[in-house]
């Protein structure tokens, strides 16, 4: 019967027996970062890994089995920056929001894990704190455990959406930008769609509201959810 196969997680990074090892996980999972970071996704290779950390491609089959556990690492090392010890205030709502503003600032921060595959479970040790904490922070609402998960990886879903939103709008051109505004306000007050122009003007008081769009919206998905 063939053995299960293991995750990264699960298997030791030390044998039993023999020599210490070189190189580590934390030290393979640091360098694929500053690889990404710098250079995006597509930089993270085993070869380029290996040579950040000077030594060969085949070294680091000792620590992981391919590309796709360095990516499960470096996917599980940005969790880890979530900062999961602040206080729950037994409002659900006002403590997803919570965590999906610091999850925001780390998809900003590291864009390239925008590019990383979708995977529901790629869940690694501080995945799974994270996880923990935000079904402790929905233990107050009445929702089954089956709509408390649905609600976190709407959650989510959400900041990643909003995210990719605002990377894009920073990478755009602003006289692309300023040409497509400036053609959607003269629309609108063309008279021909006159809930567009009612919409617009609402529009332009709620961004002027202290609180950024990604809060706002987010809460108000996290009241729909969770009622």
């Amino acid at each position: 019967m063939a053995e299960e196969p293991l995750t990264v997680w699960e298997r030791p990074e030390r044998g039993a027996r023999g020599p210490r090892p070189e190189r580590s996980r934390a030290q393979i999972t640091a360098a694929a970062v500053e690889l990404a970071d710098a250079d995006g996704l597509a930089a993270v290779s085993m070869r380029r890994v290996a040579t950040k950390l000077a030594t060969g491609p085949a070294s680091l089959y000792r620590y992981v089995a391919g590309r796709a556990e360095i990516l499960d690492l470096m996917v599980d090392a940005m969790v880890g920056e979530i900062d999961l010890g602040v206080r729950l205030s037994g409002d659900p709502v006002e403590d997803l929001l919570a965590l999906a503003v610091q999850s925001q600032a780390i998809q900003l921060r590291h864009p390239w894990l925008l590019d990383v595959p979708s995977e529901p479970l790629r869940l690694g040790p501080n995945g799974l704190d994270y996880l923990e904490h935000a079904l402790r922070a929905l233990a107050p609402a009445s929702l089954s455990d089956q709509a408390k998960l649905e609600t976190i990886g709407l959650l989510n879903g959400l900041v990643t959406q909003f995210s990719r939103a605002e990377l894009h709008a920073q990478r755009s051109s602003t006289g692309r930008q300023q040409a497509q505004a400036a053609y959607l306000a003269n629309a609108a007050v063309a008279g021909r769609h006159p809930l567009l122009a009612q919409a617009l003007a609402g529009q332009a008081d709620a961004l002027a509201a202290p609180q950024p769009q990604f809060e706002r919206l987010a809460r108000r998905v996290l009241v729909g959810l969770i009622g």
